[in-house]
């Protein structure tokens, strides 16, 4: 099966490119898969025809020959989640974010201090010291809803961000790092106009490849979403 898919400009992470989060989610969706691992190969470009190619378990996203990602269905994703905190620590850890005044990339989609509600998702991480990791609140907008909670793409995307900026907190005098994979899970729909918390935490690095994990909960803490992301330190 072949699919046409066109990544417009506004879910942009860096200026010239897609969220990875977000790209990632398009082809778990075209998997029609819940749980998934994504390869991102090369920069998502903006504004061009894309190819999703999707034969059984696996799938591939297209810029002409060249392969922007692949994807593979999984069983699921191992990873332990870890104790959110109260729903109103995370409130006030968004408020201290880091990222409202000093943010490579102001216009991303997902944690762009720049992007206006309704047209970001506004997840600003926070660190957490008594947690030992980064958090916010979260509102999902009406508008990111599909039949059944808000759609995949959107949850990927919210799961992208906050494992980089964690990522980021726990190494910071290291350089930049783009997302390579993540493996993603959605174990429950995510209901929109309803408050969640969003953490992120680091799990280890080896040399210029760091882990982290990102889920998202429900305000009375259960977990209906989490990601294992792998971010490469480019070269200095």
């Amino acid at each position: 099966m072949a699919d046409e898919v066109v990544i417009e400009r506004r879910f942009r992470g860096p200026p010239a490119s897609a969220n990875g989060g977000y790209t990632s989610g398009l082809l778990a969706g075209a998997l029609g898969a819940r749980t998934a691992e994504v390869n991102l190969r090369r920069p998502p470009p903006l504004d061009t025809p894309l190819r999703v190619e999707a034969d059984g378990d696996g799938a591939r996203l297209l810029d002409g020959d060249d392969v922007v990602a692949d994807g593979t269905r999984l069983a699921s994703v191992e990873l332990e989640l870890p104790e959110p905190p109260p729903f109103h620590e995370a409130e006030d850890a968004d408020l201290r974010s880091a990222f409202y005044d000093d943010h490579a990339f102001p216009d991303c989609f997902v944690c762009g201090p720049d992007r206006e509600p309704g047209d970001g998702l506004r997840i600003y991480p926070g660190h957490v010291a008594a947690h030992e990791m980064l958090a916010c609140a979260w509102t999902p907008e009406r508008e990111l809803a599909g039949d059944d909670g808000v759609r995949d793409e959107f949850v990927w995307a919210a799961l992208d961000c906050p494992s980089g900026i964690a990522a980021h907190h726990y190494a910071p005098d290291e350089g930049a790092m783009v997302l390579a994979r993540l493996r993603g899970h959605i174990a429950r729909p995510i209901e929109p106009a309803q408050p969640h918390i969003v953490v992120g935490w680091s799990v280890g690095r080896d040399g210029r490849k760091h882990n982290s994990g990102t889920a998202i909960y429900d305000a009375s803490g259960r977990p209906c979403a989490w990601a294992d992301g792998l971010w490469i330190e480019l070269r200095r």
